[in-house]
């Protein structure tokens, strides 16, 4: 068990070398293959132990920035997330003695990505598999397989060779799989997705930076004034013929943290800027819920003459980071500063665009862009750009925000759209439907990025397939569960009535 469980840490500290900030994606197929070798042979109980070992080393690593949040956030956004990959090892060790078993457990660890994408508390999806390919000749599948069927490669690659390993009679089964299964991965490299261009727009990202302590809410006005100057020299530098005048502007989230409805210097800024650049500004802001005790994440089409209109609730608000689950329970503690979090953000619902200056735009908010479901639903709705409205600035300095990064650019190719991200304090950036980063704005600066993108339409067959595939690879596998014991029952009858 020794060497098992050292297998498991290997394989837990590759899994998580492979995204950045490290950047190995290599790794992946090696450290999903570890992990299957230090299961084999076990039963479900005793692979607990190498499972949980696996999943400590592996999340609690990938996810050391939110640290930055508090200690008590990340041990339990961490624990949450190792209970899921614990519970697999058992899951694994038991589908390992199945005939077709890689498959079973490539299907197994998508299942559980998914599982854990949505439960407990709104699921995180840091981490997942095909989140760290972008820079890999499997990127260009991404548009056709998605998210999901990308974890399902990688994941299927790692049990492969795990095959070849602990099947010397198998080997040459396993490797002519592997040739073939590369010779499919092939095809979306030499006929890569297009969308249709119907049409280009000049987008304006403002990235206002966050003043003295880096602490947004100790410092909204600066901030907010910040955003304003900002565009007020966009307008002046577009009357003086230096740029061209955009269709619209993106403001980051939090660029008004407080309420830019009821707050009244807000309120006058946000009126300043979009009047002066005289174009809509999606603005990042912090309205209060309509109880009156909770607070929405928002970005807020601000027309020049309209004023707010259109807006954009952040769907997966970060349990420990923007809310507390179980208040009523850990409220009255302060572990890990836990009794610091004095507010709740309500979740959005919304599943069509943003009608952003003629635009249909799909608008995420900062980890609501590694949730598929956020811009599936509303690409499928007529999204035609995507936008990215993000803070980090509790993650300066971390590996978060090339994670995070990272992430957008997946989600640009598995979408076949034009992405602009407007940062608070970086990282901002336009990236283009293959993945590519066209333009970025340093971290920790001012500045106003502005670029001309393609509206695009036509929808991807990863769009397309949404999230059913992790919830089908999840059901066929508690289906094989559930019918392994009466499979086993029926051939002993048969044996013993032969």
């Amino acid at each position: 068990m020794p060497r098992r469980l050292l297998l498991a840490l290997l394989a837990g500290v590759a899994l998580s070398l492979a995204f950045e900030p490290a950047t190995l994606p290599w790794l992946i197929p090696l450290a999903i293959g570890a992990r299957l070798l230090s299961l084999r042979g076990l039963s479900a109980r005793a692979a607990l132990a190498p499972g949980a070992v696996f999943a400590v080393a592996f999340y609690f690593t990938h996810i050391w920035w939110m640290h930055a949040v508090g200690i008590g956030a990340w041990l339990a956004l961490s624990a949450a997330i190792a209970a899921f990959l614990t519970a697999l090892g058992a899951v694994d060790a038991v589908l390992m003695r199945l005939r077709a078993w890689p498959l079973w457990t490539a299907l197994s660890w998508v299942g559980v990505e998914w599982a854990r994408s949505t439960w407990p508390f709104g699921g995180m999806p840091w981490g997942r598999l095909a989140f760290a390919v972008i820079d890999t000749p499997l990127a260009p599948s991404l548009p056709y397989l998605g998210t999901a069927g990308v974890s399902f490669v990688l994941a299927l690659l790692g049990a492969l060779l795990a095959w070849l390993v602990v099947d010397p009679a198998a080997r040459r089964r396993a490797a002519v799989t592997l040739v073939m299964l590369c010779v499919l991965l092939s095809i979306p490299v030499w006929h890569p997705w297009h969308g249709r261009v119907t049409g280009h727009v000049d987008v304006a990202a403002v990235q206002g930076n966050v003043p003295g302590d880096g602490d947004v809410l100790d410092n909204f006005r600066a901030i907010t004034a910040s955003h304003v100057t900002l565009t007020e020299q966009l307008a002046q530098d577009v009357a003086a013929g230096k740029r061209r005048k955009p269709a619209f502007v993106l403001w980051p989230e939090n660029s008004t943290a407080t309420d830019p409805m009821t707050d009244a210097d807000t309120n006058t800024g946000i009126w300043q800027a979009v009047r002066a650049i005289d174009v809509p500004v999606v603005v990042g802001g912090l309205p209060d819920a309509p109880d009156r005790t909770h607070v929405l994440n928002q970005g807020i089409v601000w027309d020049p003459v309209t004023g707010p209109g259109d807006r954009y609730t952040k769907h997966h608000p970060v349990p420990f980071g923007e809310y507390l689950p179980m208040r009523g329970l850990l409220g009255r503690h302060n572990f890990g500063g836990l009794r610091d979090f004095s507010y709740d953000m309500v979740a959005g619902t919304r599943r069509t665009p943003l009608r952003v200056a003629d635009t249909q735009v799909a608008d995420a908010i900062c980890f609501d862009i590694a949730y598929d479901d956020v811009v599936d639903s509303q690409v499928r709705n007529g999204g035609r750009l995507l936008t990215v409205q993000t803070s980090n600035a509790s993650f300066i300095g971390t590996a978060q925000i090339a994670q995070q990064f990272a992430i957008t650019r997946v989600q640009a190719m598995a979408t076949g759209r034009w992405a602009v991200v407007a940062s608070l304090n970086g990282v901002s950036g336009v990236i283009a439907p293959d993945g590519h980063v066209v333009a970025t704005v340093p971290a920790q600066t001012r500045a106003v990025l502005d670029q001309e993108v393609a509206l695009i339409s036509g929808t991807t067959p990863a769009v397309r397939i949404g999230t059913i595939s992790g919830q089908v690879a999840a059901g066929l596998v508690l289906v094989r569960l559930f019918l392994t014991p009466v499979i086993g029952w029926r051939r002993r009858k048969s044996r013993r009535e032969y």
